[in-house]
């Protein structure tokens, strides 16, 4: 089956589109617990982004599983699926020129080098939402660590389920950041190989 598959060759490259846009392709990749401030974060750095004139786009977590990975459970080959799928829809994204800015808890070390390994040579940054299990069960809006305590829910990450922490992130942001200091710390990591040609 795969031998009747042939790519056709598009004049319209992803460097074409770079410079058209006027910045580089980035994949920023926000990792951490439910409840950490990851889409918190990756809104407010896109608003700031946006103000730049950088072209992005937002894969959230519980939008991509409600639409693209609907179906999938919260088992590790499933959130493995879940990540693969997210993987493949952010290289398309990043050959269109965009900035992908990724929010998902993504528990698996392995599931996380693949997803960079996958996309060069794209850039990959990852930014790990170092939050306490305290403060974010604090945070529970969805009432998701109570349910996971009963026993309601199975699979949660960081109660039932194992959380593996980032060995190398390029930027870490605690609960101590503040949401602009956050914003900042990220924005300074992407600034330079963003290449933002500001008119």
């Amino acid at each position: 089956m795969k031998s009747n598959i042939f790519s056709y060759p598009y004049k319209i490259s992803q460097q074409m589109r770079n410079e058209l846009n006027g910045h580089k392709s980035l994949l920023i990749w926000f990792t951490g617990l439910s409840g950490s401030g990851k889409s918190t974060l990756a809104d407010a750095l896109e608003q700031k982004l946006y103000e730049l004139g950088v072209r992005t786009m937002v894969l959230d977590g519980d939008n991509v599983r409600g639409s693209l990975n609907k179906g999938l459970s919260f088992s590790a080959d499933d959130r493995s699926e879940n990540i693969r799928r997210v993987t493949e829809m952010s290289r398309i994204l990043l050959d269109s020129g965009v900035v992908v800015l990724a929010n998902f808890v993504s528990p698996y070390k392995k599931d996380r080098e693949y997803v960079e390994k996958t996309i060069k040579p794209n850039i990959f940054v990852e930014i790990y939402m170092k939050t306490s299990i305290e403060i974010c069960k604090q945070r529970d809006q969805k009432g998701l660590y109570m349910k996971a305590e009963k026993g309601t829910i199975k699979n949660l990450t960081g109660v039932n389920a194992p959380y593996e922490v980032p060995e190398n992130p390029a930027v870490i942001i605690t609960e101590k950041d503040s949401l602009e200091q956050a914003v900042e710390k990220v924005y300074l990591e992407i600034k330079d190989k963003l290449e933002l040609q500001i008119e």
